[in-house]
């Protein structure tokens, strides 16, 4: 049964998410609250190990979460569910794109979507630097603590290093990994 669930909660952040892997965070934080399978805690992991691995951020993401919630069985079924919809509607649209593609309102369908696709980007990016900069003491208010200073060199490190260099991000990823571990960052 748990299965079943997975899936249909994962086929609806797959209908739902327009935009991509980090649409569907907002739909994460709501299945954590939901169902109690992870913590907000556990997104900013899964978000970490979905970016350093190969791969589709959404596809890691419910791979992580299937794993958690029901073993090797979950996981491939967190990832069935994400990509259903996604292969209906596309199937669907391949089959009707060619004699509506012209279609004014399938035109200001499209248009519509591209506002609701950047408001859920945003939005996850605003929930990743509320974990990655603020942690704990968003709660408390308390904007000084050493690891929201912490974090915020080094993201300006990190923004320099990779404006400034020609070096591959998973290096920068690999610094930050050592730093946290060196320093003993924890922000979340």
């Amino acid at each position: 049964m748990i299965l079943l669930y997975l899936f249909f909660r994962f086929a609806s952040v797959g209908l739902f998410s327009v935009g991509g892997g980090l649409a569907t965070l907002p739909f994460l934080y709501e299945m954590s609250s939901d169902t109690g399978w992870f913590t907000t805690g556990d997104i900013s992991n899964m978000i970490a190990v979905s970016e350093s691995t190969p791969g589709p951020l959404g596809i890691n993401m419910s791979t992580y979460v299937g794993y958690i919630t029901a073993g090797i069985p979950g996981a491939v079924t967190g990832p069935l569910g994400l990509i259903t919809p996604s292969v209906v509607v596309i199937t669907v649209i391949f089959y009707f794109l060619e004699r509506f593609k012209e279609n004014k309102t399938v035109q200001n369908v499209f248009y519509g979507l591209r506002p609701a696709s950047a408001a859920l980007i945003a939005a996850a990016g605003l929930s990743i630097l509320k974990l990655a900069f603020i942690g704990s003491s968003f709660d408390t208010g308390v904007f000084t603590s050493r690891s929201f200073i912490v974090s915020v060199i080094m993201a300006a490190l990190i923004y320099a290093g990779v404006k400034k260099t020609k070096l591959h991000p998973i290096v920068f990823i690999a610094l930050s990994a050592a730093a946290g571990v060196i320093f003993g960052i924890n922000t979340v």
